[in-house]
């Protein structure tokens, strides 16, 4: 399926659950790791705000891109986000969503409040 870039200048971006390992298989516990690398996938929880809405999110990211120094409700930034469409079927039922995956996940800034008085 197609991959497709994410813009995040415009938007806030906050950490809102720690990374943790992405199982691939629950029922033997198997670590998802990096078709290409070989490299261990975790996964980290986001609300994106952009225009005044928000949405939370799950973003994978390979672990050598996990930043020190995060911190819950801290705002991050996603270098090379991007989502990607799925679906499958499983136990007979259509399941479709939208995967996100970034190169990795770093502290930020809060933006500067726009039409603040000086």
């Amino acid at each position: 399926m197609r991959t497709i870039r994410v813009e995040t200048s415009g938007a806030t971006i906050l950490l809102t659950e720690a990374p943790e390992l992405k199982v691939r298989d629950r029922q033997t516990g198997e670590i998802a790791t990096d078709a290409n690398s070989g490299e261990a996938l975790m996964t980290i929880g986001v609300v994106y705000i952009e225009d005044g809405e928000s949405s939370l999110i799950k973003v994978t990211v390979p672990e050598g891109g996990i930043s020190e120094g995060l911190t819950l409700g801290a705002p991050v930034s996603l270098p090379g986000l991007v989502a990607r469409p799925w679906e499958s079927v499983f136990n007979g039922q259509q399941r479709h969503g939208i995967a996100y995956r970034a190169a990795a996940v770093t502290p930020a800034a809060f933006p500067a409040a726009t039409g603040a008085a000086a």
